[in-house]
């Protein structure tokens, strides 16, 4: 269903993406979020922290895949509504749990966590922002636990591929070099462990019938070319992603927490 009272022109664009119908926001695709659980090593009955779980699709397809428990924070109460009733359907309740909150005030969520999970988070924050989340999720974590990313890379003439996202994308979207990821986790208590890199992949269609599926897929792709405001911002940021494909790509990365 498309949502008709978003104001296409000025909204953020997850917002416009999730209007289209699409559900799952990864820079490198499903294969590249498949390499992050490798190195995850998931054992069932571990703990999960996911960072803007909107839906809930990611958190029950964790749950269901490796049998672990999971706790998601999302913002946004529409969403947090939503992805309870997709948890009650699932007869996950016992095993996912999604609760209403801040990234930016995760001492308010109980416990700690063996991993915590973030895709396409700290890209749209500025820096201050991405260092006070993973200070955050630092907190989070049990000594020796894991933060998977999965992030957008920029690797050449950063300050201009920045004022181009912001322009399109509609947020102070902040993509950092692999270095300056690795620094700013190292600040934080994170040493990186694993990464790996490659092409930008949010708006390939093959990617996003391997994330979405066929239904869903035809839907985005139906909506994307029936809906004019749709239409405009999606492909405003193809653009975008192509003027720069030789600047821009997809990080995931795997942090170790500090024992200290």
């Amino acid at each position: 269903m498309i949502n008709t009272t978003l104001n296409f022109k000025k909204a953020p664009g997850h917002q416009v993406l999730a209007a289209a119908g699409k559900k799952i926001l990864r820079p490198g695709g499903r294969t590249a979020t498949e390499q992050l659980f490798e190195w995850a090593n998931f054992q069932p009955g571990e703990t999960v922290l996911e960072l803007a779980a909107s839906f809930g699709y990611s958190a029950i397809a964790l749950a269901q895949c490796f049998g672990v428990r999971v706790v998601g924070v999302e913002k946004n109460p529409e969403s947090v509504a939503r992805a309870r009733e997709n948890i009650r359907a699932a007869g996950l309740e016992g095993q996912v749990e999604i609760i209403e909150g801040d990234i930016f005030h995760l001492e308010a969520i109980p416990g700690q966590f063996d991993y915590v999970l973030a895709e396409a988070i700290l890209t749209m924050q500025a820096i201050p922002g991405k260092e006070k989340i993973l200070q955050g999720v630092r907190q989070k974590l049990k000594p020796g636990g894991k933060y998977l990313a999965h992030e957008v890379l920029v690797k050449n003439h950063e300050e201009q591929v920045h004022k181009t996202l912001s322009q399109v994308i509609r947020v102070n979207s902040t993509p950092l070099s692999l270095e300056n990821w690795s620094s700013l986790c190292e600040k934080t208590g994170l040493n990186v462990q694993q990464y790996q890199t490659g092409a930008m992949n949010l708006l390939n269609p093959i990617e996003i019938l391997r994330d979405e599926g066929v239904i869903d897929t035809l839907r985005i792709f139906w909506n994307v070319l029936t809906k004019p405001p749709i239409r405009e911002r999606v492909l405003a940021m193809r653009r975008a992603f192509h003027q720069h494909r030789e600047d821009l790509g997809y990080i995931v990365f795997c942090a170790i927490a500090s024992e200290a």
